[in-house]
């Protein structure tokens, strides 16, 4: 990889396809030797290669057939995409150089303010997605046990009659659609107004089993349930708590920035049951006992309270009920209550708070190991409140910074098919249905005839639940039918619990559809042989090879709310198609074609009708106006990604004037990415919103205030803002409701708007007024804020649990701590299913399982694997460099039950499941804990499932899923599943 600062574009950023870069590529191609692969090389230089992997297995890629006989006359056609990793959040550019219209080698880009020129090693073997070997090529039917290729035509009108009649014999509610965080943000939009026209809210996606808990906890203390700041940011920062968090395997390019910010004297504390690389970076240490946070962050919290360092004009100026939060934790969580709990000593919880209160402004970092637990949501809480307590949200340098997994899991949030929402986070209510369906041109009345009677505003089941809703007894679900099909569209089954049962439950399906540019885990696990009276004799199982997100367009919004756009770099591999060409295809299988693209130009692809994903953008721009994805048009973002010199890389502003020279757009005030809320129309140009709630920016500068979206009183107390608590400039200077029509007109600012706007304004809200104009009087020419200035609540009263409370997970080995931090009691109706807590807790304790299980078995991130893992096990790149599925245990505990470091060892759980891996004997986990990676399949209590996948379309490293052994357990209010805390025995094998 030849790496180049490419400063020679000049202000434009114009086209890649001329240029010096291009020039030396042509060169360098044309008078290339023939190139020796890295298996030759290592032949050659006598050295071997890594055990477990045949050399004729990991056949690579060789250089680019294509242009093999090309002239070295310059005539070649050479030119570079920009484009974004696929992989986790952070979202890192690469520039993708593509000779003939195959992609040849990439580069990162050293003008992005996000990724500085840097990548991992998942984003550095990209190019293999150009080149694939191990993709799903052509649509698959099983058939006997095996999968046979057929055409598109008979897998789409195959899989549409089978929906049909599914829809005839049980409702739409039969059929669950299980979505993407790999989709773009119009494909995952695209998917939700597809669900919606079939006629159900059963759909979701990863989101759910990974930052459910976050989005709800969040949004409900102060109004948008997403990262505050950004990793830029975090340069300012001069103390950093992570805390659940392995950054430096999970988002390891996030580093560079917490790096430089301890150059600069920021002070690192990690958290975490294990001993990490990101800790092996810490100032401060400390080991917890998984799913203890609370404990340990109202530990800090009691000094804080105790020493007087909370920021006490804060919180009267913008916090409701943080009085209460003290009188509790003062009486509750005194130290030795904290250290029984989490096991830290008092000493080390003050050396935390005192760090915490000396070095402001201050900010948390979490992940999974924050939310994945029965009691997520209440966690993800106690941190917002420590940052609460310390004024440090709405501050550059503080905040919470909330790392997403995926590269899109905050856009598929976003604007996706989540069960309960409609994009934006608008309700299920009739309002917001009115208000998408006259954004999709389509009329109300035809969209509810499609659900079930009373379906329509009730939210779906969640993914985290799927096997429930198709093996619990039908009377005690909340809906007509139990889920008869199942869509996985660009997910992984092994990253959700309780493996066995999902086995038992997509055997029992009528209809399985897998939609991937991998086969998945799905296609093996629904191949294989299991139990002869769970399958159905008449299910269809189904494989669409999809295209990956380097065959087409489009934008995704990184973990800081920057939107950034994707140039496609390739055509689609194969007979592989784009997500929403196939969403538009089997629409028209299903009867509502027309309507699915009613404001949507289709253009060919390979002979194909495909949207225009631009203009799908442009829908979203005219309609999700909650989180202010309204103002991110394609030509700004596409002007964004031309110009990536011009940011800051600490503010991500744009560095004095600068025009696009391509389009003449002025880019000067824009944030990079204009990340949300951009709020109005493209033509307001507000500029972002770097950092959220911050009072000290004008509003149309990407400052704001909290949310008022709780009322405006609770108890006879105010919830607003205090007098003096207002953005920069605006003119109400203290706490006010937010935007409506009667406001406005209250105010006196009506006639502001043109006689247009007032048209469609009338009757309106800010969310709800399609010409933007009440949005455009309030921020641009009154410096207000559309969802009001408000206090952010520290006691969430519509929550099972108003202040957070430390519960003992369902399945743990302190039986002790049972007693006195119970579970939730069982709930009839949760998410149209009974859910069990208390009564599967105390069975658990009754029955001893703590003594036949006595450790607690966690699980987490591989650098160089990412999510299920079928696509990067299927790079071989990256297969190299990490070849086995492992248990990471104390030498203690290996020691008791002679397992050698590099031996075999069986990992059993109350499950009945057995899991036969690899023993990394480590002080890595503390004796009662030990640790699996989340990214393995392929294989299943010790049978290697090769022969069940597509004929060559199969992860080149197999392993024991680790959630073929986890157990029950759910967050009450999301359904989060808890994976961070199950238990175990491991034996030696």
């Amino acid at each position: 990889m030849m790496l180049t600062r490419k400063t020679t574009r000049g202000a434009s950023g114009a086209a890649f396809n001329g240029g010096a870069l291009v020039q030396r590529l042509q060169h360098g191609l044309a008078q290339a030797l023939p190139t020796m692969d890295r298996r030759g090389f290592l032949r050659r230089s006598g050295l071997g290669v890594g055990v477990g992997l045949a050399a004729g297995q990991l056949s690579l890629v060789r250089k680019a057939e294509a242009a093999a006989d090309a002239k070295t006359d310059g005539a070649r056609k050479i030119e570079v995409r920009r484009t974004i990793c696929s992989h986790c959040s952070v979202g890192c550019a690469v520039d993708a150089v593509v000779d003939n219209g195959v992609w040849v080698r990439q580069e990162p880009v050293f003008d992005s303010p996000i990724n500085l020129g840097a990548h991992c090693a998942k984003g550095a073997s990209l190019r293999e997605h150009g080149h694939g070997e191990y993709r799903l090529r052509y649509p698959m039917k099983l058939v006997n046990g095996k999968y046979q290729r057929i055409s598109w035509d008979q897998a789409l009108t195959e899989i549409a009659d089978k929906m049909k009649a599914l829809r005839a014999a049980s409702g739409p509610d039969s059929v669950y659609f299980i979505g993407s965080s790999k989709h773009s943000n119009e494909q995952a939009y695209l998917l939700r107004k597809f669900v919606s026209f079939w006629g159900t809210n059963n759909c979701d996606h990863q989101a759910r089993i990974c930052h459910s808990t976050t989005v709800a906890g969040v949004a409900n203390t102060w109004g948008y349930g997403a990262m505050t700041n950004s990793y830029n940011d975090m340069q300012n920062s001069k103390v950093a708590l992570y805390i659940g968090s392995n950054a430096a395997e999970a988002h390891p390019v996030s580093m560079l920035h917490m790096l430089h910010a301890k150059e600069h004297g920021c002070k690192m504390i990690v958290v975490d049951p294990r001993f990490t690389r990101t800790a092996a970076k810490a100032d401060e240490f400390v080991r917890i006992r998984s799913g203890s946070d609370i404990p340990f962050l109202f530990g800090i919290l009691h000094h804080i309270f105790k020493n007087g360092w909370e920021d006490q004009a804060y919180i009267k100026d913008r916090v409701w009920g943080m009085d209460k939060v003290r009188e509790e934790v003062l009486a509750k969580w005194t130290p030795d209550k904290v250290e029984e709990a989490c096991g830290v000593k008092e000493e080390q919880v003050l050396r935390v708070a005192t760090m915490l209160h000396e070095h402001r402004p201050g900010t948390v970092v979490w992940c999974m190991g924050q939310t994945q637990h029965t009691i997520g949501n209440a966690i993800v809480r106690a941190s917002c409140l420590l940052q609460l307590a310390l004024g440090n949200i709405g501050k550059s340098g503080g905040g919470t910074n909330i790392f997403r997994g995926h590269d899109n899991v905050q856009g598929a949030t976003d604007v996706g098919p989540n069960p309960d929402s409609l994009p934006g986070y608008y309700g299920l209510a009739e309002g917001s249905w009115k208000h998408f369906a006259a954004a999709w041109g389509v009329d109300y009345e035809w969209i509810k005839a499609q659900y079930a009677e009373g379906q329509m505003t009730k939210p779906g089941i969640t993914v985290s639940r799927w096997i429930d809703g198709v093996l619990e007894k039908n009377e005690l679900i909340d809906q007509g039918p139990n889920l008869r099909g199942v869509f996985y569209w660009g997910h992984a089954p092994n990253s959700q619990m309780r493996g066995l049962e999902m086995k038992r439950a997509m055997d029992k399906l009528d209809l399985l559809v897998v939609v991937d540019p991998y086969p998945s885990a799905t296609a093996a696990m629904a191949a294989m042989p299991g139990d002869a009276a769970d399958l159905n004799p008449d299910r269809a199982v189904y494989l669409l090879p999809a295209a990956t997100q380097f065959e087409t367009s489009g934008s995704c919004t990184a973990s800081n709310r920057s939107l950034q756009w994707r140039e496609k770099v390739i055509d689609p591999l194969w007979e592989s198609r784009s997500d929403h060409m196939i969403m538009y295809q089997l629409a028209q299988k299903l009867g509502f074609g027309a309507e699915l693209v009613k404001n949507v130009k289709l253009q060919q692809v390979k002979g194909q009708d495909e949207p225009v994903i631009e203009d799908i953008l442009r829908e979203i721009n005219r309609c999700v106006w909650t989180i202010g994805y309204t103002g991110q048009s394609p030509e700004r973002l596409k002007a964004h990604m031309r110009n990536m010199h011009a940011f800051d890389v600490k503010t991500l502003k744009c560095k004095g004037k600068v025009v696009d020279a391509e389009t003449g757009y002025d880019l000067t005030g824009d944030y990079f990415g204009l990340p949300w809320p951009c709020y109005g129309t493209p033509e307001l140009k507000h500029p972002g919103s770097p950092n959220l709630y911050d009072t000290s920016q004008h509003v149309m500068e990407g400052g704001g205030n909290f949310r008022a979206n709780f009322g405006v009183e609770k108890d006879g107390v105010s919830l607003l803002a205090e007098d003096g608590s207002h953005s920069k400039g605006a003119d109400i200077t203290t706490g006010y409701p937010e935007l409506d029509h009667v406001l406005l007109k209250k105010l006196g600012w009506w006639d502001e708007l043109t006689d247009a706007e007032k048209a469609k304004a009338e009757g309106k809200n800010w969310k709800t007024d399609s010409s933007g104009g009440m949005m455009r009087v309030f921020m641009q020419n009154h410096g207000c804020h559309p969802f009001g200035n408000a206090k952010a609540r520290a006691v969430v009263w519509n929550f099972p649990d108003a202040i957070p409370q430390h519960r003992e997970p369902i399945f743990g080995i302190r039986p002790d701590l049972v007693a006195k931090y119970p579970t939730h009691d069982d709930q009839k109706n949760r998410w149209r299913l009974p859910i069990l807590y208390k009564s599967l807790q105390q069975k658990n304790v009754e029955e001893k399982l703590h003594e036949k299980f006595p450790l607690i078995m966690t699980s987490g991130r591989l650098v160089e694997y990412e999510g299920g893992g079928e696509e990067t096990r299927s790079n071989p790149w990256l297969a190299e460099l990490q070849q086995e599925m492992f248990v990471e245990i104390n030498p203690a505990t290996a020691a008791a039950r002679g397992i050698r470091n590099g031996g075999r060892a069986w990992v059993t759980s109350p499950t009945g499941a057995r899991l036969n891996v690899q023993a990394l004997v480590t002080e890595r986990v503390a004796p009662d804990t030990v640790f699996l990676p989340f990214h393995f399949s392929g294989r299943w209590q010790g049978k290697d499932l090769l022969e069940h996948y597509p004929e060559g379309a199969h992860p080149i490293v197999r392993g024991e899923a680790v959630n073929t052994a986890t157990g029950y357990g759910y967050d009450i209010v999301t359904m989060m599943q808890e994976t961070k805390t199950q238990i175990c025995n491991v034996e030696r094998a």
